[in-house]
């Protein structure tokens, strides 16, 4: 048995302990639904494991590009925890029962910017963990029990760039408004909540600082900006070229890299607000996807566009290999387009195999449909997708 699927470990006697997970092990289980990012999944599994420690844990802020797995490591925490009913967490309820898990959402920074607008800051938060503390508790749960439940909640911002609090050098107000309300939430003991018909109405105030928020966005234009910094603004010069050999090719480089040269500065100028930022522990850059990682993802993730193809051509009795070098070359090819990450690989292998999804049993010799590294070599030579 999984030792992790449980909600303790063995002590030096092998009698199982009430003891939670450790952070090694809450990152075992994440890195089976994420590859790579080493960095975040470490950071984030600290954080967990400290929430079900019943301990503080900081909030964390994660910056990747498109494709390179943020939204992926947040639906892995969400299955973890949906696939371990049992785990307790002493941070969330004062006395936890059996079948009690920290109580997790997940949700768009834009949201809030509309729900500040109307001016409910912070209460689309707080209803969605207590709509999620219903499913979880049932419908019998009291209010006091649901509040209690929430407590130590885990709240997940997606694309929290987009709250910015300007664009183009004209104000966000929706930004603004949005990066208050979150803001309102790590800070006050006391949020003011409407409760809806289900809940008997009336209002309610609710103790949000124990709740641990892990916000992640891609944060287009930062790249960019700190390049610019780098290369031909305040600090030009500070970074130097290096000399690159490939074959008997050789050329330089300037090796940046945005975790290296990224400050605290850079956010404030991109619309993050300074009270804001100082309420995330941790700032986690995630790292561009190796090949080795595209092709892993290539071959068996979910919504690896392979395995989707494959059930396609499989519906029309056709088997659709992908031999290694294949794969090789396609992600090798994809991590050429940098901070695009897995995404390119769907536009890549999209390319290699629309030809061939127009009719798939003339595709296919004895039923076989094998892609190889000429077929890709082709593919990628095309001028443009072919039908």
């Amino acid at each position: 048995m999984d030792e992790t699927a449980t909600t303790g470990t063995r002590d030096a006697a092998g009698e199982r302990s009430s003891a939670p997970p450790t952070a090694r092990q809450i990152a075992a289980q994440l890195s089976g639904r994420i590859v790579g990012q080493r960095e975040a999944v470490a950071e984030v599994a600290i954080a967990l494991a400290k929430r079900l420690s019943g301990v503080h844990a900081g909030n964390i802020l994660m910056i990747g590009s498109s494709g390179m797995g943020k939204t992926t490591l947040m639906r892995a925490v969400e299955h973890y925890f949906g696939e371990r009913p049992a785990l307790q967490s002493p941070a969330a309820v004062a006395a936890p029962a059996p079948g009690e898990r920290p109580i997790v959402l997940r949700l768009h920074a834009n949201v809030l910017g509309r729900e500040a607008e109307r001016g409910r800051p912070g209460q689309v938060v707080l209803l969605g963990l207590l709509e999620q503390a219903r499913t979880v508790l049932g419908p019998e749960a009291t209010l006091e029990q649901l509040c209690e439940r929430i407590s130590g909640g885990v709240v997940f911002v997606d694309e929290v760039d987009k709250i910015r609090s300007q664009v183009e050098g004209e104000p966000n107000v929706a930004g603004i408004r949005a990066q208050e309300s979150l803001l309102t939430l790590m800070e006050n003991e006391s949020v003011p909540v409407d409760l809806p018909e289900w809940l008997g109405s009336g209002r309610v105030d609710i103790d949000s600082r124990q709740l641990l928020f892990v916000a992640g966005g891609a944060f287009e234009g930062l790249y960019d900006a700190v390049y610019d910094r780098v290369t031909v603004g305040a600090d030009r010069g500070a970074l130097q070229p290096v000399t690159v050999v490939e074959g008997t090719s050789v050329r330089e480089e300037l090796p940046f890299r945005l975790r290296d040269w990224l400050r605290p500065e850079d956010l404030f100028a991109y619309g993050m607000s300074p009270q804001f930022l100082s309420r995330y522990e941790s700032v986690v850059l995630l790292d561009d996807l190796r090949p080795g990682d595209l092709v892993q993802i290539l071959l068996e993730a979910p919504d690896s566009p392979y395995l989707l193809a494959r059930d396609y051509f499989a519906a029309y009795g056709v088997d659709l290999a992908l031999s290694p070098s294949a794969a090789q070359r396609i992600a090798e090819a994809a991590a050429r387009r940098k901070r695009i990450g897995a995404r390119a690989l769907r536009e890549i292998f999209r390319q290699v195999v629309r030809p061939f999804e127009i009719d798939p049993p003339a595709a296919a010799e004895g039923g076989v449909l094998s892609i190889d590294l000429p077929e890709v070599e082709r593919a990628m030579a095309r001028p443009g997708d072919t039908i």
